[in-house]
C-alpha cells in the first residue's frame, strides 16, 4: 500500500513542542500496552516471559512506527496480533470451559486500534478501508480454526471498534484537509482582492498622469516650439533656450509614457513584459547627456570618472542613472547657479556614485517638497543590496553617496562599511567654496 503522509498532517502540528508533546504521549502508550500485553498473555494464556515480552515489543513497535510509517506499521501489528492468537491457542478453554478472550486481546486489541488510527490520519481513504478490510478478514480466519466454545469470542465488538476507530480518524482528516483548503483558498482571494485593487489604483494614477501631467508637457513642448516665430529678429540665445525647453518636454513626454507602460502592465516586476517599459531604459551610458542638459539648465558640472568601466546588470545601471538624475534636479531646485562634481567610482565589488553642489550663487526660490526623492533614492540603493547617505557638507553645499553592488541582487539592508566614503573628507571643496566662511545649508534637497 501506499501513503502520503503530510509532515503537518495530524497528529502533527506545526509546532515544535506539539509534536514533541505528541511523540512522548505514543511512547507511554506503547509502552503501557507493551507492559499489560506481556502481563496478560502470561498470566492468562500461560505463555513464557520472553514470548509475552516479544509480542508485546512487536505491538508497542507498531504503534510508534505508525507515527512516521503508518503502512509498514499496520502489517506489523496485524502479523503481531495473528501471531499472538496463534501463540495462545494451545491454551485456551476446554469444550465445557470457556477460555479467555480470544483471538483479541485487550492490549492487543487497544494497539492496533491506536495503529489503525494513525493510518486513518495520514494515508487516503481508499487504503484505510482495505486495511480495515483485511483486519476483519483476519479476525473472522482466525475465530474459525477453533471452535467459539473454547474462548470468549471478541471479534465482533473488535470489528465494531476497529470501524469506529477508523471512522473517528478518516473524519479528522477530512476536517483537517478542509481546514486547510479553505485557508488556501482564503489567502489566494485575498491576494488576488489586495492584486486587483493595486491594478485598480495604478491605472488611477496613469489616468491622471496622462490626462493632467502629459497634457501640460505637451502644451510646453509646442509653445516652446511656436515662440521664436512670435519674435521678430529672437536673439540665438534665446532660440537655444526654447530648443532645450522643447527638447526637455518631449525627453519628459517619452520617460511619462514609459511611466505609464509600468503603471498600466499588469505585470511590472516582470522584466520580459514587453507591456512594462516603452523603449530602452536609460543606463550609465546616458549619464553624459544628463549631465549636459544640466549644464545647459544653468549647473557648471563637472565630472570625473574612477576605475575600469565595466557593464553592469540593467537594475544597477538604471538606479545608478536616476540617482544621479534626482541628485542633479535637486541641485537645479535648491541651489541655483552652483558647480557640481559628479564623481562615478568603479569598484571591484560595486559602482560608487558622490554628487556634491557647492552652496548657490543665486538666491533660492522656495520650493517645499515632500522628501519623496530623497526617500526613492534610499529605496533604490536598498533595494539593491547597497546603500545612501544624503547630507549637507561643510561648505554649505549638498552631498549625495550613493553605493550598488554590481550583482545587483535584493537582501537586507546592511550597515555602512568602515570604507565607505565622507563626502567632505573624501572630496575636496569646489573651487567656489569658502571653507572659513561656510554658508548655512539650504535645507535638505527634495522633489
Amino acid at each position: 500500500m501506499g501513503e502520503t503522509p503530510s509532515p503537518h498532517s495530524p497528529p502533527f502540528s506545526k509546532y515544535r513542542w506539539l509534536r514533541l508533546l505528541t511523540y512522548l504521549l505514543t511512547a507511554y502508550t506503547a509502552l503501557g500496552i507493551a507492559l499489560a500485553g506481556s502481563d496478560e498473555l502470561h498470566t492468562s494464556y500461560g505463555l513464557t516471559t520472553a514470548v509475552a515480552l516479544l509480542t508485546g515489543a512487536l505491538q508497542a513497535t507498531a504503534i510508534v512506527l505508525a507515527l512516521w510509517r503508518p503502512t509498514p506499521a499496520w502489517t506489523l501489528s496485524l502479523t503481531a496480533a495473528a501471531l499472538t492468537a496463534l501463540l495462545a491457542r494451545p491454551h485456551l478453554g476446554t469444550v465445557s470451559t470457556p477460555g479467555p478472550d480470544w483471538p483479541w486481546t485487550t492490549p492487543t486489541l487497544l494497539a492496533h486500534m491506536a495503529v489503525l488510527l494513525l493510518l486513518a490520519l495520514r494515508v487516503r481513504i481508499r487504503l484505510t478501508l482495505a486495511a480495515l478490510a483485511v483486519t476483519t478478514l483476519t479476525t473472522y480466519v482466525l475465530q474459525g480454526v477453533i471452535g467459539a466454545q473454547r474462548y470468549s469470542s471478541t471479534g465482533v465488538i473488535a470489528v465494531a471498534l476497529f470501524a469506529v476507530t477508523v471512522l473517528v480518524g478518516t473524519a479528522l482528516r477530512s476536517r483537517s484537509e478542509a481546514r486547510t483548503q479553505l485557508i488556501e483558498q482564503t489567502t489566494i482571494t485575498a491576494e488576488e482582492r489586495a492584486r486587483r485593487t493595486l491594478l485598480e489604483e495604478r491605472s488611477r494614477i496613469a489616468r491622471e498622469l496622462h490626462d493632467v501631467v502629459a497634457h501640460h508637457m505637451s502644451v510646453i513642448s509646442i509653445q516652446a516650439q511656436v515662440a521664436p516665430h512670435l519674435v521678430e529678429n529672437p536673439p540665438e540665445e534665446l532660440k537655444e533656450n526654447l530648443a532645450g525647453i522643447r527638447n526637455n518636454a518631449l525627453e519628459a513626454l517619452t520617460e511619462l509614457r514609459r511611466v505609464l507602460g509600468v503603471l498600466r502592465s499588469e505585470s511590472p516586476d516582470n522584466p520580459g513584459n514587453p507591456d512594462a517599459t516603452e523603449g530602452p531604459q536609460p543606463n550609465l551610458a546616458r549619464l553624459a547627456a544628463l549631465i549636459e542638459n544640466t549644464r545647459a539648465a544653468g549647473l557648471d558640472v563637472v565630472t570625473r570618472l574612477c576605475g575600469e568601466t565595466r557593464t553592469y546588470p540593467p537594475g544597477v545601471e538604471l538606479s545608478a542613472y536616476r540617482i544621479v538624475q534626482e541628485a542633479l534636479s535637486n541641485a537645479l531646485r535648491h541651489a541655483p547657479g552652483s558647480s557640481v562634481r559628479v564623481e562615478v567610482s568603479h569598484q571591484s565589488d560595486g559602482i560608487l556614485l558622490c554628487v556634491t553642489n557647492s552652496r548657490p550663487r543665486r538666491p533660492v526660490q522656495p520650493s517645499p517638497g515632500s522628501g519623496h526623492g530623497l526617500l526613492g533614492m534610499r529605496e533604490r540603493a536598498a533595494m539593491l543590496g547597497g546603500h545612501l547617505s544624503a547630507i549637507p557638507n561643510l561648505h554649505g553645499g549638498f552631498t549625495v553617496t550613493a553605493f550598488l553592488p554590481k550583482t545587483g541582487t535584493p537582501r537586507q539592508p546592511r550597515p555602512l562599511r568602515p570604507d565607505f566614503p565622507r563626502p567632505d573628507i573624501y572630496f575636496p571643496p569646489l573651487p567656489d567654496d569658502d571653507p572659513h566662511h561656510p554658508q548655512p545649508p539650504t535645507g535638505e534637497p527634495t522633489p
